[in-house]
C-alpha cells in the first residue's frame, strides 16, 4: 500500500467501483445522475487517482450541463488536476465555447494559469481557436501574459503555425 490516499490499491474495491461509475458519468455528461448522486452525499470535488475532478472530465468532453449541474453542487470551477491544469483550460484546449460560458458564469478565473503559466487564452491561441480566444478576451483574459519561458498568447499562436489567432492577439496586445 502506498501513502496516496486517492490510490486504488487504498481504497474499498466496491468504493472504487462506484466511484468510476461517477467519473465516467461525468465523461459522458450525464447531468442527471450526477446530480443525484451529490444529492446523495458524494462530494461535488470528487477527484480521481490523477486530481482530475468531475468538472474536470464534464469540462474537457465537453458536457456544459453537467458542468453547470456540479457547480450549482458547489464543485469548485478552479480545482486543479495533479498536472495543474484547470477545466477551462481543457474546454478551451477542446474548443468548447458552451462549457466555458458556463465555467466563466459559475466564477472561473479566465487568467488561472498552469504551474509553466499557460493560461487557456494561450491554449485556445495555439490551436488557432478564434472564437474561443474573442470569448475569453471578452472576460478580461490578458493578451499581453507570459507564461514562464516569456511567451505571450500571439507568439504561442505564431509558433503553433495558428496564423488568425496569432493576428488577432497581435491586434488586441498592441491596442
Amino acid at each position: 500500500m502506498t501513502d496516496d490516499k486517492r490510490s486504488p490499491e487504498n481504497i474499498d474495491p466496491d468504493l472504487l467501483e462506484v466511484a468510476r461509475e461517477i467519473f465516467d458519468c461525468a465523461r459522458r455528461g450525464e447531468a442527471n445522475t450526477l446530480a443525484a448522486v451529490i444529492e446523495k452525499g458524494a462530494p461535488p470535488n470528487l477527484r480521481n487517482e490523477k486530481g482530475d475532478s468531475l468538472v474536470m472530465l464534464a469540462a474537457y468532453h465537453g458536457h456544459a450541463d453537467a458542468v453547470r449541474v456540479l457547480l450549482e453542487r458547489g464543485a469548485d470551477p478552479d480545482l486543479r488536476n495533479d498536472n495543474g491544469q484547470t477545466p477551462i483550460a481543457g474546454a478551451a484546449f477542446k474548443g468548447f465555447k458552451d462549457v466555458v460560458e458556463t465555467l466563466l458564469a459559475h466564477g472561473a478565473d479566465v487568467e488561472g494559469a498552469s504551474p509553466d503559466g499557460r493560461t487557456a487564452l494561450m491554449i485556445a491561441a495555439m490551436f488557432n481557436r478564434t472564437e474561443m480566444v474573442e470569448l475569453l478576451l471578452a472576460h478580461g483574459a490578458d493578451p499581453n501574459a507570459r507564461n514562464a519561458n516569456g511567451v505571450s498568447p500571439a507568439d504561442a499562436a505564431s509558433r503553433m503555425g495558428a496564423p488568425d489567432t496569432a493576428a488577432l492577439l497581435a491586434k488586441k496586445a498592441g491596442a
